[in-house]
C-alpha cells in the first residue's frame, strides 16, 4: 500500500507542474492590464512604469515565468497587488467561509444520492425509480446561478424565512450559541443550492452500479441462502457497488468549487468563490493564478485519493489486476 501511495504521488508531480505553467500561461494572455486596474486609468506612462518595475512585470513573460516557478517551489504562490499581502494569506482568510458551505452541502448530497439512487434501483421502473430520475433531468438542466436566485426571491424575499445575504447578522452581535445558529440560519439556502445541484449525478451513478450488481450471481446466491432482500441489497450489492460511487463524489469537489463562485455571489457569501470573481474584476493575477492552480491541484489530489480508496476497496487495483 505505502509503494502504491508513493508511485502515485510521483506520478502526480508532473501533473501539478504543468498545471501551474498552463495556468500561468493562460492568465497573462487574457485582456487586461492589473497595473492600469491597480492604479486607475488616469495615471501617466512614467506612473505605470514605475508599478511595473515594483512589481516586475517590466520583465519579459518568459523570465517572469521562470521567476513565478522558482518563488512556486519555495511554496510562494505570488503577492496580490490589490490585497498588498501575499496570495496565500488573502486565500486562507476566505478558505474556512467556502468550506463551511462545501463540506456540509457534499456530505448531504451524497447522503442523498447514494440512498434515494439504491432506494431506485431497488424498486427499478417503479413510480419511485421515475420519480428519481425524472429529478436527476430536472437536477442537470438547472443552472445553479438561477436555482440560486430563485431560492433567493422565494425564500428570502417573498416568505421571510431565511436571511437574502452575508454569512452573519453583523447588527444582531450574537455571541456564542446564538451566533452558530445565526451562521447556521445565513447557511441554508446556499447549501441548498448546491445539493440541488450534486444530488443527481450521485443518485444516477450510485442507482446504475447498483442495479447491475443486483443482476450478479452472488446476488442470487445471497437471496437463495435465505437472506432477506434488504440485507443483500445493503450488505452485498451497494458494497461492491462503491467503486463508481466514490468516484463521482471524488469529481464533484472540484466542481463544487466552481459552483461556488456562482452561489457564493447570489448571497454574498464571504468566501473564496467572491474572492475569484473579485480577482478577475481587478485583474489580480496571483490571487486568479494561485485559486486556479489550487483547483487543479485538488481535482489532482482528489483523484488521487479516489484511486487510493480504491486501492482499499478492490486490492486488485494496486496491483494491476
Amino acid at each position: 500500500m505505502v509503494r502504491y501511495t508513493v508511485r502515485r504521488l510521483l506520478q502526480a508531480v508532473p501533473l501539478v507542474f504543468g498545471a501551474a505553467v498552463v495556468t500561468w500561461i493562460l492568465i497573462h494572455a487574457a485582456p487586461g492590464d492589473p497595473i492600469v486596474a491597480l492604479a486607475g486609468e488616469d495615471g501617466d506612462a512614467g506612473y505605470y512604469a514605475m508599478m511595473r518595475e515594483r512589481f516586475g512585470l517590466d520583465r519579459p513573460l518568459h523570465e517572469q515565468l521562470f521567476v513565478y516557478l522558482g518563488r512556486l517551489a519555495q511554496g510562494d504562490l505570488g503577492f496580490s497587488y490589490r490585497q498588498n499581502r501575499s496570495a496565500v494569506s488573502v486565500i486562507l482568510d476566505q478558505l474556512p467561509a467556502t468550506l463551511l458551505l462545501m463540506v456540509p452541502a457534499l456530505a448531504v448530497a451524497s447522503v442523498i444520492g447514494i440512498s434515494v439512487g439504491t432506494l431506485a434501483a431497488a424498486r427499478k421502473n417503479s413510480a419511485l425509480d421515475n420519480t428519481a430520475r425524472t429529478a436527476t433531468l430536472l437536477g442537470h438542466a438547472v443552472p445553479v446561478f438561477w436555482l440560486s436566485q430563485v431560492l433567493l426571491l422565494l425564500f428570502a424575499l417573498r416568505f421571510d424565512w431565511f436571511p437574502v445575504q452575508g454569512r452573519s447578522d453583523a447588527r444582531a452581535g450574537y455571541e456564542g450559541f446564538r451566533a452558530l445558529l445565526d451562521v447556521g440560519h445565513h447557511m441554508v439556502l446556499p447549501i441548498a443550492a448546491l445539493v440541488t445541484v450534486y444530488v443527481p449525478p450521485i443518485m444516477r451513478v450510485t442507482r446504475a452500479a447498483v442495479i447491475e450488481n443486483l443482476d450478479e450471481m452472488y446476488i442470487r446466491a445471497a437471496r437463495a441462502r435465505g437472506q432477506s432482500r434488504r440485507r443483500v441489497l445493503i450488505r452485498h450489492a451497494l458494497p461492491n457497488a462503491m467503486l463508481p460511487i466514490v468516484t463521482v463524489i471524488g469529481s464533484q469537489i472540484g466542481f463544487m468549487f466552481a459552483g461556488s463562485v456562482l452561489v457564493e455571489t447570489v448571497f454574498a457569501w464571504p468566501g473564496l468563490g467572491r474572492l475569484l470573481l473579485s480577482a478577475i474584476l481587478a485583474r489580480d493575477f496571483a490571487i486568479i493564478t494561485a485559486m486556479l492552480l489550487m483547483l487543479s491541484v485538488t481535482i489532482i489530489l482528489m483523484n488521487l485519493i479516489t484511486d487510493l480508496v480504491y486501492s482499499l476497496l478492490d486490492p486488485r487495483v494496486r496491483h494491476g489486476t
